[in-house]
Order: C-alpha cells, then sequence, then structure tokens
C-alpha cells in the first residue's frame, strides 16, 4: 500500500454514482476600470460599487460581524483626513496595522512584496491618486488560476463611531492604500470573513503568481541555509509561521488563535516574512542569521540575536553597527537554529520568468496546464482507493531536457511541479478543499497514455506521495532529463473540482494526454447535446423509465454505425433502479447526464473490443472490455455475469454490457463507501 499524508477518511454513506454537478470555478466579475473612471468623472459623482456595496453582506455572515463595533459606518478618505493619501512612496517598510480581520498571513505576504517595489506596483498600479482624475474608485491586480485579473472598488471603508478604521489601517493616519487593497482583496474572495482564515503561501501566489515551495522545519533539508541563500539572491519571496498552541501539520492560520504572545516574544500561530539572512563571524566561529518581520510592527522575538542580546557583543563593532536596530518596528533577527525550532514551515515562492530579471527569466521556464476531474470519468482517486481505475486520471507527459547553458547538463536538473485546485464557491472558506496530491513516473516511450497495467508494475517516482487538504501542493524534484508522466489526483475517488498544473524547470516540455473517456465527452459536449438535454428535460425534470427507453432509443449514435442500439423497457428500468438510491423512480438530468458519459464511454469499449463485429461480445472478449475500462474482475466474477446477462450462449450484447458495468461500478462504489479495512463490510439486513 502506497503511504498517503495525511489521510483524513471519514466513514460515509453509499453516494450514487455521479450525484453531484460538476461545479466550475466561479471566475470574479470583470469590471473596466477605465471605463468606469472615465463615466464617473464625466458625470461628476464618486463611484459606488453595487457589486460589493457598502453594507454588512460584504463583512461576511460569521464570527467577524460579532467583533463590529455598534454604530459601524462606511466613510470615504476624504471623510476622515483632511489630505489622503493613496500611497507614500518614500516609506521603505509596509507601516501597515491589522484591523479586525485576523490577516496577519495576508500582511506577511505583503511585507515581502514591499522588497520588489516592481512587483508591487504591479499589484497596486501607482498612478492612482485621491487629487488628479480623483472618482472614488480604484483597482488592484491578483493572480488566480493562471492570469492576472482587475479588481475594482469604490473608497468606502468601513470606520468606528470615531471615525477610526477597522480593518487594515496604516501606521499614518493619511495613506490608505493598504485599507483599499485589503477591500479589493476581500471582494476577490467573497468578504471581508473570507480572510479570517488563510496561509502566507497561498497570498504570496495571489500577489505574483509564482510557485510555491514548502519547506517542514522540523524536517529541513542540510542545506537549508543553500536554499535560503539562492531564494534571498533570486528575488524569491518568503513567509513563515509559528507554532500553533497544539502542532497540527499543515494547518491553515486562523489568526484568532494568533493573540497568544510567548515568553521568547514570538506569537504562537502566527506569520511572519522572511526579509533577510547573513553569515557573520562571532569569536568562537561563523553564525548564520535569518532576519524576520512581525506584520503588527510590534512585539518582537527575545532570544538570541534579538535587540538586546548579549551576542551582539561577539561581532565586530562595524557588523554589529550594520545588523543591529534597537528598534520596537517589529523587525529582529534570529539564529538558523532557532529558526528551525520556533517556526513550522518555510514558505519561499519562486517567482516566474516574467518577474525575474532580465538575466535570470531566460534561464527558466514555466508551463501551466488546465484540467479536470470528473465524476465518472476522469476523477479516479489515488492509488489507494481506486481499485484498477488509477489510469483514467489525466495524465501529462513531461520531457525534462538538459539545460544548454548548464555544465551539470548529464547530471539532475531541478523541476517544480505544482498542483492547484480551483474553489467552486464565490467564497474563499465556505467550499473546503479536498485532498489532492500527485505522482510522478519514469517513463520510456514519448507518444502515448500510461496503460493500466503500467501502475501495477511501476513505483513512481516521488514515492512517498502527500496529499493534503490545500488550495495548492508543490514538490521540488531533481530529475535525470527524460521523459515522466505526471497524473494529478484527489485522494478520494468521484471528487469533483477543476485545477491547474504547473511546471517550472531550466527546460522541458510538457503535452496534456486526453484520456479515452474525458475525449469521447468532450466531443459530445457541444451545443448540440445542451439543446438535446434542455429539450427532453424541459418539460420533464425527472424522467422514468419509459421516457428513459424513449430518449436512448432515439439518439443518434452518429459515430456508431456498425450495429443498431436498441434499450428494452426492461434493460432501462434495471439501469434506473441502480442510478435512483433516493427510490424516486425517476432520473435527474444530473443523473442522466453521468448516465449519458458512462454510455458512450463503454460503447467505445464495446466496439473496440467487439472484433467479429456481430454487436455482442464473446467471453474472451468481454474480459478484454471489462480490462479496458481498467476495472479488475476476477474470471468467476466475470463469467458468472454474463450467466445473468448474456443470452444462452453467454454472448453479452450492448444493452446487458452497460447493465452489467454499471452494476459493478455502483456495487464497487458501495463497497469502498461501507469498508473500514478495504478487505471487507459487516451488513446489516436493510443493506
Amino acid at each position: 500500500t502506497m503511504p498517503f499524508l495525511p489521510c483524513l477518511k471519514k466513514k460515509k454513506s453509499p453516494v450514487p454514482l455521479g450525484r453531484s454537478i460538476f461545479q466550475k470555478h466561479t471566475p470574479p466579475i470583470q469590471q473596466n476600470y477605465q471605463a468606469l473612471l472615465e463615466t464617473c468623472l464625466k458625470n461628476k459623482c464618486l463611484f459606488t460599487d453595487d457589486n460589493f456595496p457598502a453594507h454588512i453582506s460584504s463583512i461576511g455572515t460569521g464570527a467577524l460581524l460579532k467583533k463590529l463595533p455598534r454604530n459601524l459606518q462606511w466613510k470615504r478618505p476624504h471623510a476622515l483626513h483632511r489630505s489622503p493619501v493613496f500611497y507614500a512612496a518614500n516609506r521603505k517598510q509596509l507601516d501597515l496595522c491589522q484591523g479586525l480581520v485576523e490577516n496577519c498571513w495576508f500582511l506577511a505576504a505583503l511585507e515581502a512584496l514591499t522588497f520588489h517595489q516592481d512587483i508591487l506596483a504591479a499589484v497596486v498600479p501607482q498612478n492612482q491618486s485621491f487629487e488628479r482624475k480623483y472618482a472614488g474608485i480604484f483597482h488592484f491586480r491578483f493572480w488566480q488560476f493562471g492570469e492576472w485579473v482587475d479588481v475594482v472598488v469604490d473608497d468606502r471603508l468601513p470606520v468606528n463611531e470615531v471615525g477610526e478604521l477597522v480593518f487594515v489601517s496604516s501606521v499614518y493616519k493619511n495613506v490608505f492604500w493598504g485599507a483599499l487593497l485589503e477591500k479589493a482583496y476581500a471582494k476577490l474572495y467573497g468578504s471581508y470573513e473570507d480572510l479570517q482564515i488563510g496561509q502566507v503561501s497561498e497570498a504570496l501566489v495571489d500577489f505574483t503568481g509564482g510557485v510555491n515551495i514548502r519547506i517542514k522545519l522540523a524536517a529541513a533539508p542540510p542545506d537549508l541555509w543553500d536554499i535560503l541563500t539562492r531564494a534571498t539572491y533570486s528575488r524569491s519571496l518568503m513567509g513563515c509561521q509559528t507554532h500553533l498552541g497544539v502542532y497540527f501539520p499543515s494547518v491553515s492560520l486562523p489568526c484568532i488563535q494568533a493573540t497568544k504572545v510567548l515568553k521568547n516574544g514570538l506569537v504562537a500561530g502566527h506569520a511572519y516574512t522572511v526579509t533577510g539572512i547573513r553569515k557573520v563571524t562571532c569569536q568562537y566561529g561563523p553564525e548564520n542569521l535569518v532576519r524576520l518581520r512581525n506584520p503588527w510592527g510590534k512585539i518582537e522575538w527575545k532570544g538570541d540575536w534579538s535587540d538586546s542580546s548579549y551576542k551582539w557583543e561577539l561581532l565586530s563593532p562595524k557588523e554589529k553597527i550594520l545588523l543591529r536596530k534597537k528598534k520596537e518596528d517589529g523587525e529582529f533577527w534570529m539564529s538558523l537554529r532557532d529558526f528551525k525550532i520556533h517556526f513550522v514551515d518555510l514558505m519561499i515562492c519562486k517567482l516566474t520568468p516574467d518577474l525575474m530579471s532580465e538575466e535570470d527569466g531566460k534561464k527558466w521556464m514555466y508551463s501551466l496546464k488546465n484540467g479536470r476531474w470528473v465524476k465518472g470519468s476522469t476523477a479516479r482517486g489515488s492509488l489507494g482507493f481506486c481499485n484498477g481505475t488509477f489510469w483514467m486520471n489525466p495524465q501529462y507527459w513531461l520531457n525534462v531536457l538538459p539545460a544548454e547553458d548548464s555544465k551539470k547538463s548529464l547530471g539532475s536538473c531541478n523541476v517544480v511541479i505544482s498542483l492547484m485546485q480551483k474553489h467552486s464557491s464565490k467564497h474563499r472558506n465556505r467550499a473546503p478543499h479536498l485532498f489532492i496530491g500527485f505522482s510522478l513516473y519514469k517513463y520510456q516511450e514519448s507518444n502515448r497514455k500510461l496503460p493500466p497495467a503500467f501502475f501495477t508494475r511501476h513505483q513512481p517516482v516521488n514515492k512517498q506521495q502527500v496529499f493534503l487538504d490545500e488550495r495548492e501542493v508543490t514538490h521540488d524534484f531533481h530529475l535525470e532529463p527524460g521523459v515522466y508522466v505526471i497524473v494529478p489526483s484527489t485522494l478520494e475517488p468521484q471528487q469533483e473540482s477543476e485545477f491547474i498544473l504547473r511546471v517550472f524547470s531550466r527546460k522541458h516540455v510538457v503535452v496534456f494526454f486526453l484520456n479515452i473517456l474525458q475525449e469521447i465527452v468532450d466531443r459530445y459536449e457541444g451545443k448540440i447535446w445542451e439543446d438535446f438535454f434542455t429539450k427532453h428535460f424541459e418539460q420533464n425534470p425527472e424522467i422514468n423509465a419509459v421516457q428513459l427507453q424513449r430518449i436512448l432509443n432515439n439518439i443518434s449514435w452518429r459515430n456508431f454505425q456498425s450495429f443498431r442500439l436498441s434499450f428494452s423497457l426492461d434493460a432501462c428500468q434495471g439501469i434506473l433502479a441502480l442510478l435512483d438510491l433516493n427510490a424516486s423512480g425517476t432520473l435527474s438530468i444530473q443523473e442522466f447526464r453521468v448516465l449519458w458519459k458512462r454510455l458512450l464511454f463503454y460503447l467505445e469499449v464495446f466496439q473496440k473490443k467487439d472484433t467479429s463485429r456481430t454487436g455482442k461480445l464473446d467471453l474472451v472478449e468481454l474480459h478484454a472490455a471489462v480490462r479496458e475500462t481498467g476495472i479488475s474482475l476476477s474470471n468467476e466474477v466475470c463469467n458468472l455475469m454474463a450467466i445473468r446477462y448474456g443470452d444462452p450462449d453467454l454472448k453479452i450484447s450492448f444493452e446487458s454490457f452497460v447493465c452489467f458495468m454499471l452494476r459493478v461500478e455502483i456495487m464497487g462504489e458501495a463497497f469502498r463507501n461501507l469498508t473500514q479495512d478495504g478487505k471487507g463490510i459487516y451488513l446489516q439486513e436493510s443493506e
């Protein structure tokens, strides 16, 4: 069995095959900033954003509401200060204060941006002002699932009864870019409430489109200092987080718990920015130091190498003057050893070539592929769950090429692979993340999808696959040049989501292998079939067995002309009984769509294995057809099913093959849902 980390599986009641509706990611509403600005200037009015109104609904519906002041008001900066300023370019540090929203992770990532003014300017367009061309409208740019999204907001901000901002504010009371950026980020994710829980790594990606690498500091690699050095000099952004009161691996940071300041000065369950590194020479030898900043702008580390530590006396006067700052500004130094002890994760956000320096950008390649797991076809789960159908997950061919300018071209190549799931809900924290991960296989051929048998004979390169319930899972590989196949999957089968797969290396090629079922489904998902489904379900949102028979026998199976397809009422009643687990005696349009996808797949397999072109499968052909679907059945079970569904000569028609395959798939799914140990199940009489 493959080790899964972590595996949080809950016992579920049986779920009908394909009962859920595929939910596509809903992109944010696009508003044209320039057009809206010109309209407001022309009409001499201030912009009001109906898509994110100055209303309690924009704040949220949960715990955050209890923390709001009684007389909450929404005011524009001109009503809060005589001379409001959008952005103070002469300020080197962030100078922002966290408000009632516990989003230290957002501020820690923003702090990292301030060290790269060009990237910050891409997120926060600088040509905005409260004077020239002011119309109460501002815009910001965030990276979302492969593209930069422009988010427009009005400048009405929530304040208490004395006119103080209740969320992010600036140390300098007339500076408002931070509050407006937070409002735009809240709009992107649904509400201010949706910013309550998050991770530094997510915000770093949203601000840069970079690829994240996470290092568990308890098991840090021996070359951690070299990794930090390379990251610092390659313009990577870095953040980290402290332990919660109780250590939970891979947990998001709910800063509500981060109010606990420890005796050593660190805040439990809190996000920090890595702002620099330095190797210093002490009287006893060299020491590696890491510089960190608390996004609160106060409350600092009190241990070795803190502002008041005796350790500074071990340095030369010049080095001490250059590095030590006796100032309560949230920034401090600590040794690499202490850093590994007191922090859980280090997040390094590697920039894509377009944001690197021109010289570095030429040395790296970056690929992005969109994909999806669809219930009943490509949502097959991980190796430990999928019972022989793992090969039906999406597959991507990766050719790692030796870098032309590399002296080590004969050795291994650094390849970062990232898998990111897209949330289907408008609200970021309302739809829980699925457990996702990927397997990487070395492969000899370069022009075909991996067959089912391959996965029983070969181990993945990443033998310990990690499945996390996080937005993004990333792995840093050192691979020999050659051909590989990436198989992204959810931990458990039949879980739907869209995803993006990204690859980052010196030189590579990525190609998507369309699996047979996805290819068939895509072929039959155009407008013609959309109209067909609508026509039949417009008057009857639920269809019975007679209506199902009429639909199936009237379909033009245009690509399948070798024999005539016909479904009896008995077969349709059998199909309906299998799919209709709520015992309503009918199928909904969603259930029919899933059946439709299965029928197309079964028909393609049936025709492929019907070598005699008789419209029936004999026992040998039946065994081959079952194997082709990726399901593993013993000869005995296959023969029994042939006796149950075949004619007197044990020949199986397509109609019988459909009933046979649906029963096998649904019984398999029921078993996986009911089993405790994967070996057997205990059934009550009704079950």
